[in-house]
């Protein structure tokens, strides 16, 4: 009976459990159980040879370095010669790992290898795992060329000379083309895993000497890093998502260089130039993701790669910038972030759709300028006794009400959900502001309170809102708009039977409860005219259907 069962190939039967079974042990687990054997016995028994003194140091690395280099051969000649069977390629992995195994102990142990050779040496045992990788088309083999290639500096103790960052540049270059040709996304994320601590522990053993320089090698990193994560999507315009790999990596990549670069230059004394690298890369991705839209290479990436820029540029914001230009600078952030939303593709991917993550990015920097806003710029005490600066308070909520109303308008049509609650955003900002003016404008007390004029119209206020909203929403029939009036009217309401019940004085008391009296009395009126004409309206409509 034919199926696409276990191995998934139509038309061929399904293999019984005890076939496959056998498969495994005989064809997998033995060759690479007896590869490994084969390698210990080799360093058991150059062990032996050390106890009984037989042989000296350099004749241990020479006959380690000869074992290994046979194993490699044996795999070579078994696949050539006897076809892709997996002795071959245990044989081979075996063998380049215990050259790699040879040489650190050539350099770091008995440290009769000099750095620069074991360097070398490691270098030409990588370049050979690569090449049998590439021709086998072995992930594991390649695993153990490349990563042992790029730790290389690590394993030989080469240190954070230039030659170990050289090296492993070359190496890192080498390893980026082989992966991208064979589409091998995990193992580009091995190799950053790698070769990122010894980048970082170059970067801060040379930052004092070399600072251009290494901002030079962060930079030269970091593109090869970014085309590891996307190079094979741009290079084949492939539609597909972006694999999980390549989306770690690029996050990975970025926070490794960002603050790295960061923290040099700041611990250097170039605060302002730290500054200047965080907005610079910022640039540099939106940049790039701006191209790879306009071209239609990938929407993805171009979509990744902007959302990424904007962070950073949010950080460089917060960092460069204070006060009302910071807030500023984040509201039109967050504008120009819905803005993208709405163009971009809502087509789900690993991290949500392109649109999710805008719309995310969007709402993280609204956040933080109406944060800002109201803990330096218009503090909740400012209900009470005003605010430092007026004019500074206007202009930060009134943007972040501006950002709110625009992601009103540009996702009504893509998401009214989301419509709606920065219409919610912007009608609350707006409301706050409105009221710390009035107390602001109506002045303080010599004392420091707030005068009872200012919070006797700051309930006059709050109930002309409230009512406002109501008509509005009966006129419209729009029940949002009903439900937050009659929301504030009710917040109208507790304040003038507490608040200013038992704080105001005569005359203010007074104004408090006749206009609230007078503007619920208008308001109920119009209430239940406007909702019993429309129930009439109803009616009528019903029975003309009816006949």
């Amino acid at each position: 009976m034919f199926d696409q069962g276990v191995g998934g190939q139509e038309g061929r039967p399904e293999r019984p459990l005890a076939d496959q079974f056998e498969d495994l042990l005989g064809g997998r687990l033995l060759a690479w159980a007896g590869g490994i054997a084969t390698m210990l016995g080799i360093v058991f028994l150059v062990g032996i040879a050390v106890d009984r003194g037989w042989i000296d140091e350099p004749l241990r690395i020479l006959f380690g370095c000869l074992g290994s280099t046979l194993l490699v051969l044996v795999g070579a000649w078994l696949y050539e010669r006897k076809g892709r069977t997996e002795a071959a390629l245990a044989a081979a992995a075996s063998g380049l790992s215990g050259l790699y195994a040879t040489l650190l102990v050539g350099t770091q142990v008995y440290e009769v290898i000099p750095a620069y050779l074991g360097l070398a040496g490691a270098g030409l045992v990588g370049a050979v795992g690569v090449a049998i990788a590439v021709r086998w088309e072995s992930k594991i083999v390649a695993a153990v060329g490349i990563l042992g290639a790029l730790s290389a500096p690590a394993l030989t103790g080469a240190g954070t000379s230039g030659l170990s960052l050289a090296f492993m540049a070359v190496a890192l270059t080498t390893a980026v083309g082989v992966l991208l040709w064979q589409r091998w996304n995990w193992l580009s994320l091995g190799a950053f895993v790698v070769s990122a601590p010894q980048l970082l522990a170059w970067v801060f053993a040379n930052q004092d000497q070399h600072l251009v320089a290494t901002l030079g090698a962060l930079i030269g990193f970091w593109a090869l890093y970014l085309v590891a994560a996307i190079g094979y999507e741009l290079r084949a315009r492939s539609t597909e998502q972006l694999p999980i790999p390549s989306l770690f990596l690029l996050l990975a990549n970025v926070t490794l260089v960002v603050a790295a670069g960061y923290f040099a230059l700041d611990q250097a004394g170039h605060p302002g130039a730290a500054s200047a690298w965080l907005l610079g890369l910022a640039a540099g991705h939106i940049a790039l993701g701006a191209v790879a839209l306009r071209q239609a290479i990938h929407a993805e990436i171009g979509s990744l790669l902007v959302a990424v820029g904007i962070g950073l540029s949010a950080l460089g914001f917060a960092d460069a910038l204070e006060g009302l230009t910071l807030v500023v600078g984040w509201a039109m952030q967050a504008a120009l972030l819905v803005y993208l939303a709405s163009r971009a593709s809502r087509e789900p991917g690993p991290l949500g759709s392109p649109s999710e993550r805008f719309l995310a990015g969007a709402g993280l920097s609204l956040g933080l300028a109406l944060g800002y806003a109201l803990i330096y710029e218009a503090p909740p005490e400012g209900i009470a006794v005003g605010v430092e600066s007026l004019g500074s308070a206007v202009l930060g909520l009134g943007a972040c009400a501006a950002a709110a109303l625009y992601g009103r308008f540009a996702l009504d049509k893509i998401d009214p959900v989301i419509g709606r609650v920065c219409e919610a955003i912007a009608a609350l900002v707006l409301l706050y502001l409105g009221s710390i003016a009035i107390v602001d404008l109506a002045g303080v007390t010599e004392s420091g309170g707030t005068r009872q004029i200012g919070q006797a119209l700051l309930s006059v206020f709050w109930t002309l809102g409230g009512l406002g909203a109501v008509l509005y929403g009966l006129l419209r029939d729009v029940q949002r708009f009903r439900v937050g009036g009659l929301a504030l009217l009710t917040l109208a309401i507790a304040k003038v039977y507490t608040y200013d019940l038992a704080a105001l004085e005569q005359l203010p008391r007074v104004l408090s409860f006749i206009v609230l009296g007078l503007l619920l009395l208008v308001g109920a009126f119009a209430y239940q005219r406007i909702h019993v004409a429309a129930e009439d309206e109803v009616e009528e409509g019903e029975t003309e259907v009816a006949q």
